[in-house]
C-alpha cells in the first residue's frame, strides 16, 4: 500500500490544477478534502457540481491508488452522482470513499460528499474504473 504522503506528494505533481488534501487512507478506503474558494460557487452561493464531481473522481482514484499502488494509467470508465442537497459556500468538502469490488481490470466504489461538519450528505456518487494490464 501507498503512504498517505507518498500519495499526496503524486497528486500535487500530477495534478497541481485539481488542488485536494488527503485526510486519511487505508485498505479500500480514502477521505480527501477539497478547500472551497469563490472560484468553486456558481450563481445562488453553492459548491458547482461538476466540482463535487472532481471531488467524487479524486476521491476514487485515492483509494484505488491507496489499495493498488501507483497504477498512474488507470481511468474513470463510469461516474454517476446524486446531487442530494445544497453544499455550503463557506465550508471545505469532504468526499469518503469505500470501494466495493477490486478486481484485476476494473474498480468500482462508492463516495458520500458532505459539507465540512454537516452531518448528512450533499451528494452521492459511484464510479467505475478501469485498469490496465500489467505489462
Amino acid at each position: 500500500m501507498v503512504s498517505k504522503d507518498e500519495l499526496q506528494r503524486f497528486f500535487d505533481a500530477e495534478f497541481p490544477h485539481s488542488r485536494f488534501d488527503i485526510e486519511s487512507l487505508g485498505e479500500r478506503m480514502a477521505v480527501i478534502r477539497k478547500p472551497i474558494t469563490g472560484a468553486h460557487l456558481r450563481p445562488g452561493g453553492t459548491v458547482s457540481g461538476p466540482v463535487l464531481m472532481e471531488v467524487a473522481d479524486a476521491a476514487l482514484y485515492v483509494a484505488l491508488l491507496g489499495t493498488l499502488g501507483l497504477v498512474a494509467l488507470a481511468v474513470t470508465t463510469n461516474l454517476n452522482i446524486n446531487f442530494m442537497r445544497k453544499p455550503r459556500a463557506d465550508r471545505d468538502v469532504i468526499a469518503e470513499c469505500r470501494l466495493l469490488k477490486v478486481g484485476k481490470t476494473m474498480v468500482i466504489g462508492e463516495v458520500s460528499l458532505y459539507s465540512d461538519g454537516e452531518p448528512e450528505p450533499v451528494a452521492h456518487a459511484t464510479g467505475t474504473y478501469a485498469i490496465p494490464p500489467a505489462r
